[in-house]
Parts: structure tokens; sequence; C-alpha cells
């Protein structure tokens, strides 16, 4: 490439000096015209007279301007802020330039791989650390959480393929995948690494790619639920939430009618009796063999149940999005189908995305999260069961989420629920009856179900106001929650278990 662009330089430089007027040049070398401290161009029938140090300027721009359309010509592509100093150069110095643009401003090239093997990420939770550019996230040493050999980026526009693929082949990458994504506007990439290095050392090569804009891990995310007690279907059986949320007088106003929440989770069984009619669309990210899981199934029951269990918002229009596996002890799923799935949520009008889910800080997510709150969308969110002295997880922990943990009967708190200022919010979370798939039951603990009966109660209030912003939503949820707790120990509650009743009578009168 330095040899592409010297060469295009020097074609420049020869050009811009056979194109100056010849009598002008003439006159500034020879004896008979002006003094020698001046060059004469002619133009017309009248000279002008410029010094030899304005021509020497003249000459170096219209070199570096032609070197660069001829450069560009030659590789299809918008240069880099380096290749067109290195022109510059060229043209202003010569072949001395040349060689002193090679040091200067070298080619871009990707580290040799490392000798040790890489280590082998899993579906656990783990941090992010920084990539070195902006928005270049590589997980530190000794994290996982994470695709062990993929890395998702984002290319600047107008990249061309000859960029791309001298890229992959230095770095050993294999593209596997491109996702338009609406909701941001914006592209990303899902590719292997083939060449047995770390996605570390991946990340922070593609930094130095001045065409890539962004580019981290394909993180791994983990369904908020303790092992469910699957049980047949037992008559009188009772739903204390129904209680505690004081959901009949909540239904006398409003059952959450025909609000669209998106349920990104695992397979929900559709079919089961507590939930005939209750999908309105379904939307597989996985590609996985159809597998109706008991969290998804659980989830779905906790926010719109309508037969002998009754949800929060029971004519609410759940929008399944299958973006999680359907393994029986945990079902993962990962940044790129997450994002998958709130962009087509996004995209067929949900007004409240339910996540009951958890997992390290993700800069890609965190953007599509903050576009789906700019357009009106309630996001909310399990904060987490990885216990008191667990760092934040996401997205509970986002400034657009709404954070959620979980309370028994009692009003204690779940025990191994995550604790800090990210959460807004308690609500039932343990102990919690839920449909299961086959046409039965299961007895589940998590912050999952307590963020899934708080998407039904955001349902309830949009049904009652459907003016209310995401913004208007939270002020409501805090606003009239009831306290929990004393003392220091009551911030982990955050504002309080939700009150329906309370909150949809503030709504109404917004």
């Amino acid at each position: 490439m330095k040899r592409v662009s010297g060469i295009a330089s020097l074609v420049a430089f020869a050009l811009a000096v056979l194109l100056m007027p010849s009598r002008g040049l003439a006159q500034g070398v020879g004896g008979g015209g002006p003094p020698n401290n001046t060059v004469t161009v002619v133009t017309g029938s009248a000279g002008s007279h410029i010094t030899p140090l304005a021509a020497y300027g003249v000459f170096g721009f219209v070199c570096t301007v032609g070197s660069t359309i001829v450069h560009a010509a030659i590789m299809p592509r918008e240069l880099t802020s380096a290749e067109v100093m290195r022109n510059g150069m060229t043209c202003f110095l010569g072949p001395a330039g040349w060689l002193l643009a090679g040091a200067l401003f070298p080619e871009l090239s990707a580290p040799p791989p490392p000798k040790s093997p890489p280590p082998r990420g899993g579906p656990r939770s783990g941090g992010q650390g920084g990539g070195g550019r902006s928005g270049f996230t590589a997980p530190p040493a000794g994290a996982f959480g994470f695709v062990p050999n993929e890395v998702l980026l984002r290319l600047r526009a107008g990249t061309g393929q000859a960029y791309v693929r001298r890229m992959a082949q230095r770095l050993g990458m294999t593209l596997i995948e491109t996702q338009d994504f609406a909701l941001t506007g914006e592209s990303i990439q899902r590719w292997r690494i083939d060449s047995g290095r770390s996605v570390a050392s991946v990340v922070r090569a593609l930094a130095r790619y001045g065409r890539v804009a962004a580019a981290q891990s394909n993180n791994y995310y983990r369904l908020m639920q303790q092992q469910a007690v699957v049980a047949p279907p037992q008559p009188n059986t009772a739903q204390y939430v129904v209680e505690k949320l004081h959901l009949v007088a909540a239904h006398r106003v409003t059952n959450g009618d025909d609000i669209p929440v998106a349920v990104i989770d695992s397979q929900i069984d559709d079919s089961h009796p507590d939930l005939a009619g209750a999908v309105a669309e379904r939307f597989d990210v996985t590609g996985d063999p159809p597998a109706p899981h008991t969290h998804g199934t659980g989830m779905a029951g906790a926010v719109a149940a309508r037969g002998r269990l009754i949800g929060v918002a029971p004519r609410a229009r759940l929008l399944a999005v299958r973006a999680f596996g359907s393994r029986a002890a945990s079902a993962d799923g990962t940044t790129f189908n997450v994002l998958k799935g709130i962009d087509w949520a996004a995209g067929e009008g949900a007004r409240v995305i339910n996540m009951s889910f958890a997992g390290p800080r993700d800069p890609m997510m965190a953007q599509m999260l903050k576009a789906a709150s700019a357009r009106g969308i309630v996001l909310i969110a399990a904060v987490g069961n990885a216990g008191p002295t667990s760092p934040p997880l996401y997205p509970g922990a986002y400034a657009e989420v709404i954070g959620v943990t979980a309370t028994d009967a009692n009003d204690k708190l779940l025990a191994v629920a995550n604790r800090g200022p990210q959460i807004a919010v308690s609500a039932p979370g343990v102990d919690i009856l839920l449909p299961s798939p086959g046409g039965g039951l299961q007895v589940t603990s998590g912050t999952s179900a307590a963020a899934a009966h708080v998407s039904g109660v955001a349902a309830l209030l949009l049904a009652r106001n459907p003016q209310l912003k995401p913004a208007d939503i939270r002020r409501l949820l805090v606003s009239t929650a009831s306290r929990l707790g004393a003392g220091v120990a009551a911030r982990d509650f955050g504002a309080g278990l939700v009150d329906p009743s309370k909150a949809i009578e503030a709504a109404a009168a917004r």
C-alpha cells in the first residue's frame, strides 16, 4: 500500500509540473524575465508574479489532491488520515518524503497471535474492560461470560470490501453474519476467530483499524430464575401475588388492554391454557428446534396469564421473542441475539420490553436500549440473582432501564438478589406460581418474575394513559411504591413494593 501511495503521489507530481504554464516557468528560470525572486504566471494577455515558495506550495497542494484522487481510484475506499499524510509528504519532499513517510506513518498491521492458548469463556457472569479506543471494549484478563471465539464489530459507512478482506486475513477471522438494525440505523457484524487468538487481543487489534468504528465480545446473558419446581395443576391453587399487588382492584380499572409487551426470553408455550390468546406475534432469533421452556412460559404468565392463573396485565398483547436457548438447567442468550430481539420488538410497536435476564456491561446493547427508550419504549429488567456482593449486572443497571428486585410474601428481600442504587422498585419474586410448558404449573423464585410483574404494571399504566413516556412510568412506579425495610437496608428495595392501584390512579390524574 505504501508503494501505491508513493507511485500515485509521484505521478500526480509529474502531472502538476506538466500542467503548469511553460511560459511562466521559463520566465522564472531564464534571464529575460522579471527579477530572480519571482516567477511569472501568464493568464491571457496579462501576467502576475508569485514567489518560488508560493509556486512550490501550489505544486505540493495540486500533487497532494491529485495523488489522493489517484490513490482512491486504485483502492476504491476512503483513505485514512495516515495515508493522506504520506501522500502529502511524498508530494512536498519527493523521494525523500516517500521514505520519511514510511517511518512516520506506517501501515497498520495486526500483532502476531499469542503464544499461549486463550482463556476459555463460558456462560458465567463477567465484566468488561477497556479496549484502548472509545467504542472498543475488550474483556479483562480472566473474565468469562462471552462467546470465546467471536467478536462483534461495526464498520464505518463506505468501507470497501478489499479493506475488510485484508483485515480479516491479518486477524484470522471469518464473517458469520451481518444484521442491519432499524432502531439505531447501524449494521453490526458477527465474526468467528479462527486464528486461536483471544477475544481481548482481537478487539485491541481491531482498534488499530481506522475503518472499524466499534468492536466488543459477544456476551452471554443468563435468565434470572432459580431452579423451578414443576408440578401438575392443582385445584384451588392460590397466587399470593394477586392479593399482594391488589390486582382485583386494579383490574376493575384496566387489564392492560391491547398494550404490546415484548418478552425477550426462552420459548413460550403459547398453547398453555393460561396463555390462550395471549401471544400476538412470535420471533425466533436462535434458529434452534422448537422447545417451550419453563422460564419463557413463566414470565409470559406473570405478565398476562388469563386462566386458572391471573397475570398482572391479563389483556396485554405479548410479543414473544425467543432469544435464549432451551436447556433445562440454564438457557443462555448472547448480545447479538438480544439485539435482534429488541430491534424486532421496536419494529412491532412494543410499548414495554421485559428483560428477565442479566449479564455484563455491553456497549452495543446500551446503545440499542438508549435508542429504544428514546422511541418511547418502557424498558424493565431483573437486577440479577448474583448476591449482595455482586457488582451491578446489566441491562438492569442502565439508566434507561427500570431495575427490579424480588421480595417474598412477607416483603422480605430475596436472599440472592443483587443490591445497589440500580434498583428502582421491588415486586413479588419468591415462590411464585406460574404456568409451565405442557399445561402444568411451576413454583419459582428470582428477580426474573419480579421484573415480569412490573412489566405488567407498566402495561396497566399505559392502557390507562397511553400518552405516558418511559420517564413518566418510572416516576409513577417509584412515587406510589410502598416503602419496605428500615435504615440503610431500605435502599436494597429501591423505592419499595410496586402498588398498581395507586400508580393507576396517579396515571389517570396526569
